[in-house]
This record gives structure tokens, C-alpha cells and sequence, in this order.
């Protein structure tokens, strides 16, 4: 830990200073009679006073841990000489607070002493902190001299996005070839019953349908649907965020991209990661623990960064888009540059679908007539916006007052009934 800090005098420093100026303004030489006890306690005081040298460090339980949830943390503290008394402040950056006693600290240390604080914090918003902060106050005995210093630390503590439960999620048009657990549409060696058909050499003894060729007099065997993975491409739209209350698209859609990640990972699917905005983050498709892990952590550095240049998808690279990859936009749909990469990768031949965070609830209307009318304007443009997407075979999933699974459940729906455009 960095420190910085001075010494500063207070107390009788104060009153001996006004009795002195004031006897040389009056030109009343009783004031500095007055004044002389305090001068005394005050000289002997800071001949006295020695910096106490106290380090401080805060340490904590575990550098990863979930929104809303506590952390376990303590403060050491030591100090070389006495310290009669030690105030302690945390620096606590915004979404971290302190969940049990508060961020203030009052001690008192004996020359040579070792305190351990126990503390609780908690993270109100996901994202990546920095911590270690605390500002330290030490008065010697007499209450005369004030030593003020400034630990700045290192640790750094990732917050996860609290989980959404999810207990269906879309399935991709077509499958990968490694085995998972997405039931294919090809048929093959597997466990779900597809059809019945003739026997012909070659074919295994135990697929034989015993009943139905008994039926038919003739050998039936039974046809099944493989069992295979897929491939996820998660593309996280960071041109803007909308803000409203205490409400975020952009955290909105960092919260539903992890919860789908780990949903698919949990499947045994390959996921990957498209960061699409001012700065292009990407992660080639992988599964497992670990690939969760860099998901995730991918996600919380996401960020708007400001940019005027008009980005396309062939900046991304082209393995982490692999052929017959599902690719899910999380976007609140405002930015017409993510708006046509959408359709560009729809025009691509890949599977896409959309998950909107709608935008519209944390956008007031205005009271003017002209707020309110260009209000109307922008909703009916979003409407227009919608409808050319889906024209194009893309289902869109509006998420806001529902929960995820349910808005999920619209491009659902609209996969398995609707007509996809030709592309």
C-alpha cells in the first residue's frame, strides 16, 4: 500500500495563537500571560510527540464474488509507537458498501500493536473494483498533534451479476458434430426416438423394432436423433447505454449475457463472445469452467466508449464466428450501426436472434408538446426498426417488465412458426 500524509498541530495551538495575536494588536501584554500556560503545554506537547507510523492494509477473503452477496474482509492494522487515538475511514468506490457497522473505525493501539478489524462488504452493481482505500487519523495523548495519512491499495475484487434462472433457452437452427446435449435434427446413434424404416444389412441387431416387425412381418429398425453441442456466439451491443433510476440497458444486458452463458455451458455448448461498440472485445467459442470465467469477466469491462467511425462485422474475426453458430444480440436497439451489423449477419446465413432490453420505461416523455411528440416519433421508429428485422427471420425478444425466460419465450414461438426469409 502507498501512503501520504503530514502532521498538523491543533487544539491548544489555536487558543495560544489568538491570545499572542491579540496581545500584539492590543498592545496588552496580560493576553500573552494568558497565552504563556498554553505555549508551555503546547511546546512540551510536541517535543513530545512522536509519529506513531502506523501502516494500514485491507484484505480480502476472496478476490471474486456475486451481486448483493457479502464479502468477508478485515483491516489490519499496525503501529509502532502509541496511538491514543485512531480513526479509520474506508475509501469505498461507488456499488461497494460496507454491510455491518459502516465504513468508519475508532481504535486505540499500544506502541508495537497488531489490530485485526473483521469487516462485511457488499456490492450493489457488478462490475471490476478497485479497493484498499482508507484515510487514517492518529492524535498523540495530549490531543495536540494530528497525524493524517492516505493508504492507497490494490486489491481487486470482481463482481458476477447476480444469476437469472433459466430453465429453457433458444435452440440453434443446426448443431456441431461433437456430441452435447442438443437434440439434432439429422438422424444418427442416439437416445430420441425418430422413425422406423426397413431393415437393411449393416444395420445393428439391437435397433431392430421387434413389435413393429412382428406387425409387419417384416425387420423394422428404429431411427433416433443424436445428442450434439452447439455454438453461441453472444453479441453484446456497447455503442450506447440507456440510463434510468437505478436501471441500466447496458448492465441489463451484462446480467442476461451471463446468465445465458452459463446456461449453455451447463449443456455442454461452446460459447462465445462479440463485444461490439466504440471498442471491439471478442472470445473464441469454448466450454467449461473456465470458459465461464472468461466470459463473464469479458463482460464486466465491458463499457460505452464513444466513437463516430461506422464498425461492421467484418472487424470481428472469422473463427469466432463459426459456421451454424446461434448468434443472441443483446442490445436496447438504438444504435443503427448495431442495427445493420445485425442484419448483415443475418444476410451471412447465421442463426440470429435478439434479446431487446427495452429502452422505453427509463426514457421519460417530456412535458412540452414537442417532447411529447418526438417521444411518439421514437417509439414508432423502434416499431419500424422491429418489424424490418423480423422481416428478415430474426426474432426479437422485448425484455423489460418480464422475465428473461418469458421474453425468451417470443423467439421461441416465432422460430418454430414463422417463415425464415430466404437469405
Amino acid at each position: 500500500m502507498t501512503r501520504a500524509g503530514s502532521p498538523r498541530i491543533e487544539g491548544y495551538a489555536v487558543v495560544a495563537a489568538i491570545a499572542l495575536v491579540a496581545a500584539l494588536a492590543l498592545r496588552r501584554p496580560e493576553l500573552a500571560i494568558i497565552a504563556a500556560p498554553f505555549a508551555l503545554v503546547l511546546a512540551i506537547g510536541t517535543r513530545l510527540a512522536r509519529d506513531p507510523k502506523v501502516t494500514v492494509e485491507l484484505v480480502l477473503a476472496r478476490d471474486r464474488t456475486m451481486e448483493e452477496a457479502d464479502l468477508e474482509a478485515s483491516l489490519t492494522v499496525r503501529a509502532v509507537g502509541a496511538v491514543d487515538r485512531l480513526e479509520l475511514l474506508l475509501d469505498l468506490p461507488p456499488g461497494v458498501e460496507a454491510a455491518d457497522a459502516g465504513d468508519a473505525q475508532v481504535i486505540r493501539l499500544r506502541p508495537g500493536d497488531e489490530r485485526v478489524i473483521p469487516l462485511a462488504l457488499r456490492c450493489t452493481r457488478w462490475g471490476v473494483y478497485s479497493l484498499g482505500g482508507v484515510e487514517v487519523r492518529a492524535r498523540d495523548p495530549f490531543r495536540l498533534v494530528v497525524w493524517e495519512e492516505r493508504f492507497s491499495g490494490r486489491q481487486q475484487l470482481k463482481v458476477y451479476p447476480r444469476p437469472i434462472s433459466l430453465r429453457r433457452i433458444l435452440a440453434p437452427a443446426e448443431t456441431q458434430a461433437f456430441t452435447g446435449s442438443e437434440v439434432a435434427r439429422v438422424k444418427g446413434d442416439g437416445v430420441e426416438y425418430a422413425d422406423i424404416r426397413d431393415f437393411v444389412p449393416g444395420d445393428r441387431v439391437r435397433s431392430i423394432n421387434w413389435r413393429a416387425s412382428a406387425r409387419r412381418q417384416t425387420l423394422v429398425v428404429n431411427e433416433r436423433h443424436p445428442e450434439r453441442n452447439t455454438d453461441v456466439v453472444l453479441f453484446v451491443d456497447s455503442f450506447v447505454d440507456v440510463h434510468g433510476g437505478d436501471r441500466s440497458t447496458l448492465e441489463d444486458a451484462v446480467r442476461a449475457g451471463s446468465a445465458l452463458a452459463t446456461r449453455y455451458l451447463e449443456r455442454r455448448d461452446r460459447v462465445g463472445l462479440v463485444g461490439f461498440g466504440g471498442v471491439l472485445r471478442w472470445l473464441q467459442p469454448g466450454m467449461g469452467l473456465t470458459q465461464r470465467y472468461r466470459l463473464i469477466e469479458t463482460m464486466l469491462e465491458t463499457g460505452v466508449e464513444p466513437t463516430y467511425t461506422w464498425r461492421d462485422v467484418n472487424l470481428i474475426p472469422a473463427r469466432i464466428l463459426p459456421p451454424k453458430a446461434l448468434v443472441l444480440g443483446l442490445t436496447p436497439l438504438v444504435d443503427p450501426r448495431f442495427i445493420a451489423a445485425l442484419g448483415d449477419l443475418r444476410a451471412r446465413g447465421f442463426d440470429v436472434g435478439v434479446v431487446e432490453v427495452d429502452p422505453v420505461p427509463l426514457v421519460e416523455a417530456g412535458r412540452s408538446e414537442i417532447e411529447e411528440l418526438s417521444y411518439r416519433l421514437w417509439v414508432l421508429e423502434r416499431e419500424v426498426v422491429r418489424a424490418s428485422l423480423v422481416a428478415l427471420g430474426i426474432g426479437i425478444a422485448r425484455w423489460g417488465d418480464l422475465d428473461l425466460e418469458t421474453a425468451l419465450e417470443e423467439v421461441r414461438t416465432f422460430r418454430r412458426y414463422a417463415k425464415l426469409a430466404p437469405v
